[in-house]
């Protein structure tokens, strides 16, 4: 016997422990005492003699508690025997239970004759590498612990298994002895056990007996030991030998021994027999008792021919053996002639052969829509290919296009890719793509209606319609309902109204039961199953077993059997494998034949020029700028976005991290090179804010309008924002067109989209952050490349130019300038005004100079302090001012003043300015300018 498969990962089951007796009680004694001494004290206080009755309440409490105790011992003794046999029969039972798995695993992993005659499915699917000898009692994988002495029954039925296979090496050989009856129909088993585990293709009978010769030679099995091709030939070989007779070479011998004699040294299992009784195996070491099964003469011969019409032989008859080329079966029935045969039909097809020849199909009279269903390795992608290209090399892409999908990796349909049939491959989709398959295939649903309507036609074949039949071909269409379950209600709308419009489905699944609803498969009468796993699944597509019976390896791959809706019963066939040059020939065919635009336009490209969107698109209008190109399944076209200067209001974009808004700026700064953009820079944006307020432009860009805003002061932050807000707001009536971008919209960047109609979203973080900003939430799409957006409820690819940058006209030149003084008095107003006022001194001419006014007496005027041919420049912070308020006076009514950015507030306080000056950044050298009563200016410093 073979070692037991113990299941390790089941957790050990606890046995229970014989429950201790309850221990007895203890006598009260504090509880008797204690009310006599209690009755002797009343007593003697009270001289009563009544109370010496209570001393007797002692010793009668004490007796009731002993009566308890012992009544309630006892309750709990039932109460844990009780617990315990509930506790052992729920371990019975859960050691039954284990072992009727473990059993049935056992069973299902090492089948005998019986029980792979009765599920097919289990035929032709095992490597056989053990025999099955009978039932009897092995070692059980059931694991117990805990317990006493009395769970050794417990422990004893968890340790044998009852009616299990009993099994050994099939390469050690069997030798039954016995008479020659029973042990020829124990042999005879044991060899159909093997032939019904392996395909012929693995396993070859090179001997039997002259009693056996007639059946066993009807086994697909049978190959005489003359027959095998020696070191090529990789089958086992097994013979099955009679008493007295030689031993062959072979790798399993079942030899049948007379009961007086030895058996044969080959055979390294013995397994005797008694009669119709229980059989004893000696294997090595291990010697058990089994209940061998037996076959008759007219049972093995039923086996042998139901094998050999599994195989695909019955009689005389051959069913198609190996691969049939398709370029072969398309020159023999003339398909290299310019015109198809009429017998072929409107969309005739030959894809394989049978027993009276080749097989065509036609998805118009037997369709119009077909499931092909067939396992892993079965050939079912071989078949559609091979449909494809044998429908592609007899009708012109103006009669047929295909739409193909490959739901299991996207290289399924490659070598198609080259047929000028082909409209489209659609490959993995992600949540994008499966709402742009949707609205496509609804799109070509009405275009195919409008077409017919337009001609009055009624379907397809009224020649007015000059419509291309459209034939859908998916692979893996469970894979793709997985994914995508609304893709089922398009495909069953499709199947219900394709046959008038000329839309035809072929469908591959590994399945069809629970995938394909019930709406879908009744439009599909063209039925066509490879090798499947459950006769059901045949018997609900085909209505009998026949799929299921198929051989596996590469005996069985390749073979289909075929329905159609007149058919009484499926039939087999052999599918013929394409070759690339079958392809390329179709392709060479018709190239340049011109075909109706298919549903399924290409994608957008994730990375857009100028040039390429024009080719897709076309120039855009003169007023114009091409800002990328939109995507409308719904309508089957690709559009030009669009932004017209001077007309549009125009444009928010808002995007996260690396998503493209700042090259998309950059793309409508290229274009239009006179547009005013606001930069990052704080100065530069004060200053290009400025200017759109004065000048009202007809193109305004606000690069990452948030990150602006958000670099600025509070104040300025609020002033810039009005501005902007402002602008914005008066776009239709001054004519200027607004170009927002964004990272978020939060404060004042939310109030300017508000107040734009369109709004781009590029790629963002999350969910939320999406719908945060206007998008619903089924077009969010966290792999979004770089310049893809939602534009309009369209998916919008723009432009991919260089970062926005700022216009020169939105810089002020003399801010770029070191300033120096020009009148004969200036007056500063510096932070640490001496040091500051010695680096001035050192960086202007000679003819100026700084003087500290800290250095200036009290009562001094500005008379006493200028000098003829120089200029003076008086220097002080905000406190050395203020104590010479005559001189600050004096100074202010005559001549400018600097202040230093760091001292905005002596400028409300010494000069009285209310205005908010330009930005200025502080410590770096920045000073405002005031003179002749103008606004502030920013300078910058030495």
């Amino acid at each position: 016997m073979s070692a037991p498969a113990v299941r390790r990962s089941d957790a050990p089951i606890a046995l229970p422990a014989r429950p201790e007796r309850p221990p007895r009680g203890a006598f009260p004694l504090v509880a008797s005492v204690i009310p006599v001494v209690a009755s002797v004290a009343i007593w003697a206080v009270t001289g009563s003699l009544i109370a010496l009755c209570f001393a007797a309440l002692g010793p009668l409490m004490a007796l009731a508690t002993l009566i308890d105790g012992a009544r309630g011992g006892r309750r709990r003794g039932r109460e844990q025997a009780r617990a315990h046999a509930e506790a052992r029969a729920r371990a019975r039972e859960q050691i039954v239970r284990r072992q009727d798995a473990e059993r049935a695993t056992r069973w299902r992993e090492s089948p005998d004759v019986a029980a792979l005659l009765g599920d097919v499915r289990r035929q032709w699917r095992s490597s056989a590498d053990e025999l099955v000898v009978g039932r009897g009692t092995v070692p059980s994988g059931v694991q117990v612990s805990g317990g006493d002495e009395e769970a050794d029954d417990l422990r004893r039925t968890a340790s044998e298994l009852q009616d299990a296979p009993v099994t050994v090496p099939a390469g050690v050989g069997v030798a039954v002895l016995g008479d020659a009856v029973t042990a020829g129909a124990v042999a005879r088993a044991l060899v159909l056990q093997l032939c019904l585990a392996r395909p012929a293709s693995d396993l070859a009978v090179t001997r039997a007996p002259e009693s056996d010769r007639a059946w066993a030679t009807r086994l697909p099995h049978w190959t005489p030991g003359e027959g095998l091709g020696g070191a090529a030939d990789a089958r086992v070989r097994v013979a099955l030998v009679a008493p007295d007779e030689p031993l062959p070479d072979a790798d399993v011998i079942i030899a049948v021994v007379a009961r007086e004699a030895e058996a044969p040294p080959a055979c390294g299992a013995l397994l005797e027999l008694d009669g119709l009784g229980p059989a004893r195996l000696t294997w090595g070491a291990h010697v058990s008792e089994v209940r061998p099964e037996g076959v008759s003469l007219a049972q093995a011969a039923a086996v042998a021919e139901r094998l050999a019409r599994r195989h695909g032989t019955s009689g005389d008859a051959e069913r198609p053996r190996g691969p049939v080329a398709l370029g072969d079966l398309l020159r023999r029935c003339g398909e290299e002639n310019e015109g198809e045969p009429a017998s072929l039909g409107a969309l005739g097809a030959v894809i394989g052969v049978e027993e009276a020849g080749p097989v065509p199909l036609d998805l118009v009279s037997d369709g119009p829509h077909a499931v092909v269903v067939g396992m892993t390795g079965s050939g079912k992608s071989e078949l559609l290919i091979t449909w494809v290209a044998s429908l592609a090399a007899t009708l012109s892409p103006e009669r047929v296009q295909f739409l193909l999908a490959d739901f299991k990796g996207g290289t399924a349909f490659a070598p198609l890719a080259e047929l000028p049939h082909v409209a489209g491959v659609i490959t993995d989709l992600d949540a994008g793509g499966a709402r742009r398959a949707v609205e496509s295939l609804r799109a070509e649903l009405r275009a195919r209606e409008a077409a017919l309507g337009e001609v009055g036609a009624r379907d397809v074949s009224d020649p007015r319609a000059r419509l291309p039949r459209l034939v859908i071909v998916v692979d893996e269409f469970a894979a793709m309902l997985q994914e995508h379950p609304d893709l089922h209600a398009v495909f069953t709308d499709i199947a219900a109204r394709g046959r008038a419009l000329g839309m035809h489905l072929v469908l591959g699944t590994q399945r069809a039961g629970g995938v394909l609803r019930d709406a879908l498969v009744a439009n599909c009468p063209l039925r066509i199953a490879l090798r499947v796993a459950e006769p059901a699944e045949s018997r609900g597509l085909l209505g009998t077993d026949d799929a299921a019976t198929l051989p596996g390896g590469a005996d069985g791959r390749g073979m289909a059997w075929i329905r159609r809706a007149g058919d009484a019963r499926p039939r087999l066939t052999r599918i013929a494998l394409s070759a690339p040059a079958d392809v390329a020939q179709a392709a060479a065919r018709f190239a340049g034949r011109p075909s109706r635009p298919g549903p399924w336009l290409p994608p957008l490209p994730t990375r857009l020029s100028r040039e390429r969107a024009i080719e897709l698109v076309g120039e855009p209008p003169q007023d114009a700028i091409l800002l990328g190109v939109a995507d409308d399944p719904a309508r089957q076209r690709q559009t030009p976005v669009l932004l017209r200067p001077g007309r549009d209001r125009g444009l928010v974009v808002v995007g996260g991290g690396g998503s493209g808004r700042s090259t998309v700026a950059g793309a409508v700064v290229a274009a239009r090179p006179d547009a005013v953009v606001v930069p990052r820079d704080p100065e530069a944006a004060w200053d290009a804010l400025e200017l759109i307020e004065r000048v009202r432009p007809e193109l305004v860009v606000i690069d990452d309008v948030d990150a602006v805003l958000s670099a600025l002061p509070a104040e300025y932050a609020q002033a810039a924002g009005e501005r902007i807000e402002a602008v914005v707001r008066e776009a239709g009536e001054t004519g200027t067109t607004v170009v927002l971008t964004a990272a978020r919209l939060t404060g004042g960047a939310l109030r300017f989209a508000e107040l734009l109609s369109r709004r781009a979203l590029l790629a963002l973080p999350g969910r939320a952050e999406h719908a945060a900003v206007g998008g619903e939430a089924s077009s969010f799409d966290p792999h979004r490349p770089p310049g893809r957006a939602v534009l309009d409820g369209l998916e919008v690819q723009f432009l991919l130019g260089d970062s926005a940058r700022a216009a020169p006209a939105a810089t002020d030149a003399r801010a770029s300038e070191r300033w120096q003084p020009a009148a004969a008095v200036t007056g500063m107003v510096l932070r640490a005004p001496r040091r500051r006022g010695e680096q001035l001194a050192a960086a202007w001419p000679r003819d100026v100079r700084v003087l500290p006014i800290d250095a200036v007496p009290p009562g001094t005027t500005l008379a006493a302090l200028t000098r003829s041919g120089e200029r003076l420049v008086l220097v002080g912070d905000g406190d050395l001012w203020q104590r010479h308020y005559a001189l600050l006076q004096e100074v202010r009514s005559s001549a400018p003043f600097v202040l230093g950015a760091d001292c905005a507030a002596e400028l409300r306080t010494l000069l009285g300015e209310r205005e908010l000056p330009p930005y200025a950044r502080t410590r770096a050298s920045r000073a405002w300018l005031v003179r002749d009563g103008l606004p502030p200016e920013r300078v910058l410093l030495p």
